[in-house]
């Protein structure tokens, strides 16, 4: 459960902006999606290599600079 304090004053938009930032980063929606389909694990895998490649490929350009 995420508590946000809200001092005396405060505006409920304030109390809201940072209720929203909590929530995004526990990684609850980006959990929520993920979980909606269904993806092969060799699907999982190719992405996480070609995401390794894009990684490796950035770091090289910038040690090349």
């Amino acid at each position: 459960m995420i508590i946000v304090p809200v001092k005396e004053g405060e505006s409920i938009d304030r109390a809201l902006k940072k209720l929203k930032r909590k929530f995004e980063k526990t990684g609850v929606v980006k959990e929520l999606r993920v979980r909606q389909k269904f993806t092969k694990p060799s699907v999982k895998h190719r992405e996480e290599v070609m995401k390794a490649i894009y990684i490796q490929k950035l770091q090289q350009a910038e040690e090349g600079m």
